[in-house]
C-alpha cells in the first residue's frame, strides 16, 4: 500500500516539476512556529520539550474537523475513542487514562478540561493545536503527567471584516456547513462569530432492523469579544456551544466485526447525546517590569446515552446513563514582560513566571443496567434493574507554581520550575438493585491529595537556528474516587512519573528544512489502570496496579523546496512495558505491553499548489499514516495488527471562491482501533468498533 501511495504522490507532484525549475523564487523559507505550550508565546525551537504544532493552515488544508483528527501529525500520539464523541482519550508515549481522570489534559484557550467528555470538540475558529509530550505538571499541575493538548482560538480581526463559509458534502449522507465572520468595532474592540451544522448516516448497520446505528447530528457555535483599551492591556471573552444528537455505539463482538465489518446484530438501538457550554474570560496586561494575566473558565456539560449492553440479538441487558459536570477554574499569573526578560548582568537575562490556580468541579452520574430474567443468575427468574452508579463527586484544589529561565550570552539556558498542588475530593456513591436482591453499597468518603512537581532543563544554541536540550520532569495524576467499583475499591491514589528527555531542534541554513528529534525515558509508579468490573458488564474502574516504563524516539521533518511545495514526515517509536510486580485483575502483567501503545507511528505527505492564472490556483495534498501493532488489554490477549491510512485532497481556489474533492482512508483499510474486554456476552471475550471506512466527497466555499 505504501508503494502505491508513493506512486500517487509522485504523479501528483510531477506536473509542478518544470514549474519549480523555471520560476522558483530567490528565497523560500519555512514559517516560524510560535507556541504557547509554556503559557507564554515562544518560538517552538526555544522550548525544551517535544511539541507538534498543527497550525490553522494545516487544519484548513487537511480538512481537519475535530481535535483528534490532528493527532496523526504528532509522533507517538493516539486517541482511544468510540463513535460516541464523549469517549476520547489522548495517549502519549504509552501514557493514557480514563475520561474522568485524564493523564493528558486538553486546554481550550487556557482552560483545562477536567473531564475528557468535553475535550474533543469541533474546530471552529481554531488557530493552532499543540501536542506537548512529556510531563507538564511543573507548570500545569494535576493530570498532565503525559503532556497537554493546547488549543488556541483565532483572534477576531482588528483591521477589517473577514469571513468564510464552507460546505462539505460526502457519501454516507454527509452534509455540513461552517461559517465565520469577524471584524473591528471602532479602534478598541473586535468581535467574531462562528457556527456550524453537520449530519451523516451511520457507518454500521444493524442486521436485525436494517438501520444504521452510529449516525451523527450536531450543531456548534463560538462567539468572541476582544477589547484593547490601549497597547498594554487586552480583554477577551469566548463563549462556545456544542450540541450532539448521535446514534448508538457501533460495538460488536471483535471476531465478528473483523469477519463482517460494519455489521452488528442487536435487538435494542440507543443513542448518545452531549451538550457543552463554556465561557472563557482572559485579561492580560504588560508593564515595563511585570506582565499579568488572568484566565477564568466556566465549563458545563451533560451527556445521556442508552445502549444494548449485551450487544447481541437477545433481550438480555440495556444501559441508560446520564452524566453532568460543572467546572470553574481561575488562574492568575505574573511574569516578566513580553519579549523583555530581566537583565541580571551584561550577558545574563532572566525570564520568569509564577502564579496561583484554583479549580472546583461537581460531577454527577446516574446509570441503570436493565437486566433480563436469568441474566444475573439461574436463581433469579425475573428482570432486575442494577443502578451502578448513583454518584456525586465534588472536588476543589489549588496550585502554586514558579518557573524561570536564566540565559547566558543568548547561548545557554538553564530552566527550573516547581509547582505545589493540593486538592480535596468528596464522594457520595451508591450501587444497588431493584428489587433488592442484594444489599446496597452506599459510600460517603473524602480524601485529600497533594503533590510537588519539579522540572529542570538545560538548552544550548550553537547558532540562531539550532537548539540542543536535556530535561528532567516529574508529573502526577491526581487520586480520587470511582463513581462505581468493586466494594472497597472506590478510592484510588495518585500516579507519578519521572520523565527524562533529550532533543535537537534545527532549521538548516536557508530556512527550507527543519528537523526535530527527541529521545525519552519514563519511569512511573502507582500506575492507575482501568480494570473491568467483573460484576457489571462493560464497566471499568481505576485501580493502582504497580509501575511501568517507556523508552522511545521521535523525529519530525518539514521541508519547503519550492514556494509551491511543502513536504512533511514524522516517526515515533515507543517501547512501553509494565514493571515487575504489576498485577491487574489478579494476573501478573510484568513485561506485558501497555494497551493502546503502537510500536511506532509514522506519517509522510506533501502539500502543493500552482497558479494557473493571476486569479486561480490549483492545489493538492496527500498523506500516508502508519500505526504499529498494539494490544487492547494489559494481559495482551487481543491486539490490532499494524495498519495504514491514506488521505487525498485536491481543488482550485480563486480570490473568493474555492472548490475541492477529498477522500479519506482511500484504500478502505479495515481496522479496529478500540476493543474492550467483555467476557460472558461476547464469544471472543472482546467487543470493539471498526475504524472509519473510506469516505469521499466535495467541498465548496467562499471567503471574504
Amino acid at each position: 500500500m505504501l508503494r502505491l501511495c508513493f506512486a500517487v504522490l509522485v504523479a501528483l507532484l510531477a506536473p509542478t516539476a518544470s514549474f519549480a525549475q523555471s520560476s522558483q523564487p530567490p528565497t523560500v523559507i519555512l514559517p516560524t512556529v510560535i507556541v504557547t505550550a509554556q503559557k507564554e508565546a515562544a518560538d517552538v525551537k526555544a522550548v525544551p520539550a517535544s511539541i507538534t504544532a498543527v497550525t490553522d493552515d494545516t487544519i484548513a488544508n487537511a480538512g481537519l474537523r475535530v481535535i483528534t483528527d490532528a493527532a496523526m501529525f504528532a509522533p507517538n500520539t493516539v486517541f482511544t475513542e468510540f463513535t460516541a464523541r464523549k469517549v476520547s482519550n489522548a495517549r502519549f508515549r504509552g501514557i493514557g487514562s480514563s475520561p474522568g481522570n485524564p493523564a493528558i489534559t486538553t486546554y481550550l484557550d487556557g482552560v483545562p478540561q477536567l473531564n475528557s467528555n468535553s475535550s474533543n470538540v469541533e474546530l471552529l475558529d481554531v488557530d493552532q493545536i499543540e501536542f506537548v509530550r512529556g510531563p507538564q505538571s511543573p507548570l500545569f499541575g494535576r493530570n498532565t503527567l503525559g503532556g497537554i493538548v493546547n488549543v488556541t482560538s483565532t483572534r477576531p480581526s482588528t483591521t477589517k471584516w473577514t469571513g468564510s463559509i464552507v460546505a462539505p458534502f460526502g457519501d454516507f449522507g454527509s452534509k455540513e456547513v461552517r461559517g465565520n465572520v469577524s471584524g473591528p468595532l471602532g479602534d478598541r474592540a473586535a468581535i467574531g462569530f462562528a457556527a456550524g451544522r453537520q449530519e451523516r448516516e451511520g457507518y454500521t448497520v444493524n442486521r436485525i432492523t436494517g438501520h444504521d446505528l452510529d449516525f451523527r447530528d450536531g450543531t456548534f457555535a463560538k462567539a468572541q469579544l476582544l477589547l484593547t483599551p490601549n497597547a498594554n492591556w487586552q480583554a477577551r471573552v469566548i463563549y462556545s456551544h456544542e450540541r450532539n444528537r448521535d446514534g448508538d455505539y457501533a460495538l460488536g463482538d471483535l471476531n465478528a466485526i473483523r469477519a463482517t465489518p460494519f455489521m452488528v446484530s442487536r435487538n435494542f438501538e440507543g443513542f448518545t447525546n452531549r451538550d457543552i457550554n463554556a465561557t472563557t474570560v482572559n485579561l492580560r496586561g504588560n508593564g515595563e517590569r511585570v506582565s499579568i494575566e488572568s484566565t477564568t473558565g466556566f465549563v458545563k456539560w451533560n451527556t445521556e446515552d442508552q445502549t444494548d449492553l449485551d450487544y447481541t440479538p437477545l433481550a438480555l441487558a440495556t444501559r441508560s446513563n446520564r452524566e453532568e459536570d460543572f467546572q470553574f477554574t481561575q488562574e492568575v499569573r505574573l511574569a516578566s514582560p513580553d519579549n523583555a526578560p530581566w537583565q541580571l548582568a551584561d550577558a545574563v537575562t532572566l525570564k520568569w513566571q509564577g502564579g496561583v490556580a484554583y479549580f472546583k468541579q461537581n460531577y454527577d452520574q446516574l446509570a441503570v443496567n436493565s437486566l433480563g430474567a436469568f441474566v444475573l443468575s439461574r436463581q433469579i427468574p425475573f428482570p432486575v434493574a442494577q443502578t451502578s452508579p448513583e454518584a456525586a463527586i465534588d472536588s476543589a484544589g489549588v496550585g502554586v507554581f514558579g518557573h524561570g529561565t536564566v540565559s547566558f550570552n543568548e547561548k545557554v539556558d538553564l530552566t527550573a520550575g516547581l509547582r505545589f498542588d493540593r486538592e480535596q475530593s468528596d464522594a457520595r456513591l451508591n450501587t444497588f438493585f431493584s428489587p433488592a436482591i442484594a444489599p446496597a453499597n452506599p459510600v460517603a468518603a473524602d480524601a485529600t491529595f497533594s503533590d510537588l512537581s519539579p522540572q529542570f532543563a538545560l538548552a544550548f544554541r550553537p547558532n540562531a537556528n539550532s537548539s540542543v536540550y536535556a530535561s528532567a520532569s516529574r508529573g502526577f495524576k491526581a487520586g480520587g474516587f470511582n463513581p462505581a467499583a468493586l466494594p472497597g475499591s472506590e478510592a484510588y491514589g495518585e500516579e507519578h512519573a519521572w520523565h527524562v528527555e533529550g532533543g535537537l531542534k534545527s532549521t538548516l541554513p536557508g530556512g527550507r528544512i527543519s528537523a526535530n528529534a527527541a529521545v525519552f525515558s519514563i519511569e512511573w509508579d502507582d500506575l492507575q489502570l482501568n480494570v473491568p468490573n467483573p460484576f457489571v458488564p462493560g464497566q471499568f474502574y481505576i485501580a493502582n496496579v504497580g509501575g511501568a516504563r517507556s523508552r522511545g524516539v521521535e523525529v519530525e521533518l518539514a521541508a519547503r523546496p519550492h514556494a509551491s511545495l511543502d513536504l512533511f514526515a514524522s516517526f515515533g517509536y515507543t517501547h512501553a512495558r509494565f514493571a515487575e510486580g504489576t498485577v491487574s485483575g489478579g494476573v501478573n502483567v510484568a513485561d506485558k505491553k501497555l494497551p493502546y501503545t503502537p510500536d511506532y507511528t509514522a506519517v509522510v505527505g506533501a502539500q502543493l499548489s500552482r497558479a494557473l492564472t493571476s486569479a486561480v490556483t490549483i492545489y493538492g495534498r496527500g498523506e500516508a499514516v502508519r500505526y504499529g501493532a498494539f494490544e487492547y488489554d494489559e494481559a495482551n490477549t487481543a491486539r490490532q495488527d499494524a495498519y495504514g491510512l491514506v488521505n487525498f485532497r485536491a481543488g482550485a481556489r480563486g480570490k473568493r471562491l474555492f472548490g475541492e474533492a477529498w477522500i479519506r482512508n482511500a484504500f478502505d483499510t479495515i481496522y479496529v482501533p478500540i476493543a474492550i474486554p467483555f467476557p460472558g456476552f461476547a464469544p471472543s471475550g472482546f467487543i470493539g468498533e471498526n475504524g472509519r471506512p473510506r469516505t469521499f466527497g466535495v467541498s465548496a466555499g467562499i471567503t471574504f
